[in-house]
């Protein structure tokens, strides 16, 4: 791709990323918010008008782009949105300094997108984002006990609707007693800032979506091993989809954390089928 062609490129990028941080706008409910995203994009409007003097045309936007990062602001949060944005921003600056030789005016360009990106970010209070903590508490959970107590219950019982059943109650019996424990322990912990009792509801419903996750291969899926399978790919799945959040919206690694909780719940898994083997085996149980 020759030089004239990746600044059209950038050029679509910045009046599209002028769009997303408009309608970012205009949904967000926190005044400081909402000023930081018009702020910011003012400025990928100007940034397109410099291209525009380049190139010498007019360029529309990604449209595609902007309804995907509004969905994921809409699910996710703006700090999860935003931080996915900015995964381009290395290759971004690489681009600027090659770009600055030819065209001195576009300095102030790559500047403007070092310092005030990572300033949205930081500026930004996303609620989700701050009880990640509590969401996280209730899907680890989740995932571990479940895991286990369905792999268990499968060969324990072999009968697929009365493991989905039984594993049911126990999921949503634990989802209370989860919010229960994370309303006290977030009582404990009120100096940072996180209300007690939206600690409490994240961690229950993190727990109750996990569980009906999990228990719905037993509903839908004749075979109990078959089913197992399906739960246990879930499983990973849901790990995967939450690290992967995590490790946007605070910066961290994935590869460790998956992996590492991906082997706990395995783990466990094999553990408790193993677990349910023995208990069959002894008591002669045959459900």
């Amino acid at each position: 791709m020759d030089l004239r062609q990746r600044i059209r490129r950038q050029q679509r990028s910045e009046i599209t990323e002028h769009h997303i941080y408009g309608r970012l706008a205009a949904l967000s409910t926190d005044e400081k918010n909402r000023r930081v995203l018009e702020t910011v994009s003012r400025d990928e409007l100007r940034h397109y008008e410099v291209w525009r003097t380049i190139t010498g045309e007019d360029v529309a936007p990604q449209r595609w782009r902007v309804a995907w990062y509004v969905l994921l602001a809409r699910v996710f949060g703006l700090s999860f949105a935003l931080k996915l944005m900015e995964g381009g921003e290395e290759s971004a600056q690489v681009f600027y300094r090659e770009v600055v030789k030819q065209y001195p005016q576009v300095a102030s360009i790559g500047e403007d997108e070092k310092r005030h990106e990572k300033a949205v970010v930081d500026l930004l209070h996303d609620e989700r984002l701050a009880y990640a903590g509590a969401i996280v508490l209730g899907l680890n959970d989740a995932l571990v006990e479940l895991t286990g107590t369905l792999a268990g219950l499968t060969l324990a019982f072999a009968n697929g609707s009365l493991i989905a059943v039984t594993g049911l109650i126990m999921g949503l019996a634990a989802s209370m007693s989860m919010a229960s424990s994370g309303y006290l322990s977030a009582q404990e912990e009120e100096s940072d800032g996180t209300d007690p009792l939206k600690s409490a509801i994240y961690t229950g419903v993190a727990y109750l979506i996990t569980v009906l996750i999990l228990v719905a291969p037993y509903f839908l899926i004749d075979g109990v091993f078959a089913a197992l399978g399906t739960m246990l790919a879930l499983s990973v799945l849901i790990i995967a989809a939450y690290t992967f959040y995590v490790s946007v919206a605070k910066e961290v690694a994935f590869g460790p954390r998956f992996a590492k909780m991906a082997l706990i719940s395995v783990s466990v898994a094999a553990i408790s089928f193993g677990i349910g083997w023995l208990l069959k085996t002894l008591v002669g149980v045959d459900v």
